[in-house]
């Protein structure tokens, strides 16, 4: 069954990680898709294999006419009704050494982008009918940990900004939700540094499903808010995370 079926999108950090699964697995289920990205090698092969349902764009998120041309792209394919905000940077340093520079350049392209990117596809959206707006958060935007400062903030941030433009947009048919990963084997999530099996013996042990998460796992979440089938749900958080937000498991503890 294709679950999007007629739909138009527009993912941003579509060339890799979690951005490149959602759009396998929305093309996949009937949408066509605009890849969005600054990595233009991988985002053009990647549209280049999945022919004519997508198409790549060059848009780095922190730039207006960038996304001007993002929407332009993708309403070329029709009625715009997704938007993806997955775009995403990681700093780890402790606060000391986190410059105002660093705190700044991830504000940018973790929570501005996202706010310049629902303003962007309103006025589509609402022309189209209906749209749905999933805003990639982090469990870092539940909880956080040290040397987070930067990245946790923005993910946090994320969480407010959904909700309010879910209050403002549901009245227009579109809903604002957020999704909320754990610790997802991509780049970002430490591929390539150690291999899924050492991630699972040395970081994820402990955790209530003990493993690294596949970007596929996130991706599937985001299909459903990008459907129909979550046509009640809005302002809210969609975790996948294995369990990490809800505690590690003791060894120390009975049942462990």
């Amino acid at each position: 069954m294709q679950r999007l079926a007629g739909k138009v999108a527009i993912v941003t950090g579509g060339a890799r990680g979690m951005g490149e699964a959602t759009v396998r697995l929305f093309v996949e289920h009937g949408a066509r898709v605009v890849i969005g990205d600054i990595l233009v090698e991988q985002g053009q092969a990647l549209a280049d294999e999945l022919g004519e349902a997508a198409v790549f764009c060059n848009l780095d998120v922190t730039v207006q006419e960038d996304w001007d041309a993002a929407v332009a792209a993708a309403e070329a394919l029709g009625p715009l009704n997704v938007l993806v905000n997955n775009a995403g940077i990681l700093h780890m340093a402790s606060i000391l050494d986190t410059t105002p520079e660093d705190y700044l350049r991830v504000v940018k392209v973790n929570q501005l982008s996202a706010f310049m990117g629902i303003r962007t596809v309103i006025n589509p959206m609402k022309a189209a009918g209906s749209g749905s707006i999933i805003n990639v958060s982090s469990i870092d935007g539940l909880h956080s940990s040290a040397g987070l400062s930067a990245y946790s903030s923005t993910k946090w941030a994320l969480r407010g900004l959904t909700r309010s433009a879910a209050i403002e947009l549901g009245q227009y048919g579109i809903r604002v939700n957020s999704v909320h990963p754990g610790g997802i084997f991509t780049e970002m999530g430490g591929k390539g540094v150690l291999s899924e099996e050492d991630m699972n013996k040395s970081v994820y042990k402990n955790f209530p499903i003990p493993r690294v998460g596949q970007p596929e796992e996130v991706a599937n979440v985001t299909l459903f808010l990008a459907t129909d089938e979550a046509s009640y749900s809005t302002g809210t958080e969609f975790v996948a995370d294995g369990g990490w937000f809800a505690g590690m498991r003791n060894p120390g503890m009975p049942c462990s």
